[in-house]
């Protein structure tokens, strides 16, 4: 299947953002080659299971190459399977290229190339200027999980935090807004629209599963409820190291989510965090080994110009390190990971997990795609507070 194209299309159906996140919920690797009449160089984008590594366009390489396309209003694009061999100079999470594009784009900063009466790219699907609030799309629904659809209404609770529940809705059409609630008043997190999903993983995983933030409709809202019971059923049958993988990702998603809200009520003492911590993962390490925490605990901890970021404590059955699926935004090249002096690992075979990973129904790989994306962006507003609340901004 090597150097085959399995995926083309145009730009004006397919934007660029849901493109790079088909291409890594599918954990493809090869290289995206995309065209315009309006540019003189083709640009050529290098996936490893999933994860933008390089890029190159003309004499342009690496994420500007990539910052670039952001502003091409019309194109053709073909996935080619191929083994990819260049360097990983890339070191930003997929959402995090999508958003910060985006940012650019509306900024100015990144040259709009296309027919001059197309005013703006159709960035709808990541919008992230409407309410200063992150705007995250998924994937297409598959139908064949819904077994019920329900509507909701603008303003309309949809889920309450502190309350329990067990059910798993997918975004058919609309919008909802992420809120955690703190003393100084809710703070909203994230907004989410179709094809993502409301619920966690826990929620068939235990018969009292305490939900962590509130979900209100923007607008009128229209939901599928999943099929539980089948995607337990499924999750019933992979590996347990998988199995951890998927349950420790769904916690690390309510440590980041707290971490943002304590880094907005400036609660977070970084110092404390790391007093009694040493580095074991530096961020930019480039590093290829998994590991599962079987005694101790560790923080991760990001590095930005305003400061320390803390992301959340990993406690034991946690995983960190390199997994060649997750696109989180975290370690090991976008934070690092502090140890305990108790910390004890085991190693994790990667190659099994993305091979077993791939196996996976649409359905159950677009939920922990989506756990993945909302951390990555959850960790982008926790580090933008951290940014208005530094001393060098407030100056």
């Amino acid at each position: 299947m090597n150097n085959k194209v399995v995926f083309a299309g145009n730009l004006n159906f397919i934007n660029l953002a849901e493109l790079f996140q088909i291409l890594g919920t599918n954990a493809g690797t090869g290289i995206l080659r995309i065209s315009t009449q309006y540019a003189p160089n083709e640009c050529f984008v290098y996936f490893l299971n999933g994860n933008l590594i390089n890029a190159s366009m003309g004499t342009i390489n690496g994420i500007d190459a990539i910052y670039s396309l952001f502003g091409w209003m019309e194109g053709e694009f073909e996935f080619t399977v191929k083994t990819v061999t260049n360097k990983n100079i890339i070191q930003k999470s997929r959402m995090e290229i999508i958003l910060d594009g985006l940012r650019m784009l509306d900024d100015g900063l990144i040259e709009k190339i296309g027919p001059a009466s197309q005013k703006k790219m159709s960035s709808d699907s990541f919008d992230h200027k409407l309410s200063g609030v992150p705007l995250l799309k998924g994937p297409l629904v598959d139908y064949m999980y819904v077994v019920d659809e329900e509507e909701f209404f603008n303003g309309e609770e949809i889920v309450q935090e502190g309350k329990h529940g067990g059910w798993i809705w997918v975004i058919l059409e609309g919008i909802v807004e992420i809120i955690k609630e703190t003393p100084k008043g809710p703070l909203k997190i994230l907004r989410i629209t179709d094809g993502s999903f409301i619920g966690s993983i826990a929620s068939f995983l235990m018969q009292s599963n305490v939900r962590s933030a509130s979900v209100r409709a923007a607008g009128t809202v229209q939901l599928g409820v999943l099929d539980s019971q089948r995607l337990a059923r499924e999750f019933a049958r992979i590996s347990s190291e998988l199995r951890g993988i998927v349950i420790s990702l769904n916690k690390r998603l309510k440590k980041v989510t707290d971490c943002a809200a304590e880094t907005w009520l400036k609660n977070n003492d970084t110092k404390k965090i790391i007093r009694d911590r040493k580095p074991i993962i530096k961020q930019g390490e480039n590093i290829g080994k998994l590991f599962t925490i079987t005694q101790g605990d560790a923080a991760i901890v990001r590095s930005t110009n305003n400061g320390h970021v803390p992301l959340g404590i990993l406690h034991e059955g946690d995983f960190f390190g390199s997994i060649p699926f997750l696109d989180m935004g975290h370690e090991p090249y976008s934070a690092s990971i502090y140890a305990s002096d108790n910390l004890q690992t085991s190693s994790l075979d990667s190659n099994r997990l993305l091979k077993e990973y791939k196996q996976l129904s649409p359905t159950f790989k677009n939920l922990i795609d989506n756990i993945t994306t909302c951390i990555s962006a959850t960790t982008m507003v926790a580090c933008d507070l951290n940014k208005k609340n530094s001393p060098k901004k407030q100056g």
